[in-house]
């Protein structure tokens, strides 16, 4: 079901958000562009927002497609608790809605997880996977650490300073800052709390041979706590591609133009033909 809420403004209506109702819990989504589509996952606190870039580039030739996870940006709260299934769930509900029987799937950071994911658990709607610093598994101390740090400040009084501090890593300029700001500070502490603790809990590290699907790997050269995960899902994954960009583990904002060369590069290797 479509529900279009109008955003106003105190003289007129300025925009329409479009949304897709999921059992009681509102999704909200937007679609640019014609062509191969592409469905972008972002990580935990962050709003689909962190694609901007890749929205303007990208649907010049691609129909791109993204989303708010349910309890973060406009996207409404979940009373089913966050987990990689349900997310899953909702990309093949929006898919459906958009009628759309298969598409390149991406995901940045911990979004990189649910794109293996939906390789595993929904092969035969997936064209490929697009995974921009992303893991199988969190399993070194660092990431756990910040990770759970993620997941502690997940809180009704401390939610504003991890607000300000992650949208503060993946910008390079103020304006990229108030947008990200602007649109993380909508979310639910709740349902961001559970994307934390499920980036922590998920690990799909034995199961990735037997992903069919090609999938693009791509990581920032100095995102030095990554690099074992990027070796790791190059051994692993029977058909991946591996691309590192002068850059750290902020791509999506901070190497937008390069991170979209990529991916055009590889949608065209593959020479789908899009429905």
């Amino acid at each position: 079901m479509l529900l279009t809420v109008p955003l106003y403004n105190t003289t007129e209506v300025t925009s329409f958000m479009p949304m897709l109702d999921l059992n009681g819990s509102r999704l909200y989504y937007s679609v640019l562009g014609e062509g191969t589509p592409i469905v972008f996952i972002h990580p935990p606190l962050i709003s689909s927002v962190v694609f901007k870039s890749q929205i303007d580039e990208l649907s010049k030739l691609y129909k791109v497609i993204t989303f708010d996870i349910r309890g973060h940006g406009r996207s409404s709260y979940s009373a089913i608790p966050i987990s990689y299934a349900l997310i899953c769930y909702d990309i093949i509900q929006l898919l459906d809605h958009l009628q759309i029987e298969k598409a390149f799937i991406c995901g940045y950071s911990t979004g990189g997880s649910i794109v293996l994911e939906f390789l595993l658990t929904n092969k035969e709607r997936a064209l490929g996977g697009i995974s921009v610093s992303g893991m199988s598994e969190v399993s070194d101390l660092y990431n756990k650490c910040r990770i759970s740090m993620g997941k502690w400040l997940s809180r009704k009084w401390m939610i504003r300073f991890l607000t300000i501090s992650m949208c503060l890593g993946n910008s390079q300029k103020i304006e990229i800052f108030k947008n990200l700001y602007q649109e993380a500070r909508k979310g639910d502490a709740r349902n961001i709390k559970q994307y934390f603790r499920q980036s922590l809990q998920y690990s799909c590290t034995n199961r990735l041979n037997t992903i069919e699907a090609p999938i693009l790997l791509i990581y920032g050269a100095k995102d030095k706590s990554f690099q074992k995960y990027a070796k790791l899902l190059h051994e692993k994954l029977p058909k991946n591609e591996l691309k590192f960009i002068d850059q750290k583990h902020q791509i999506p904002t901070k190497s937008p133009q390069k991170l979209n060369q990529f991916i055009r590069e590889f949608i065209q290797n593959k020479r789908v033909v899009h429905k």
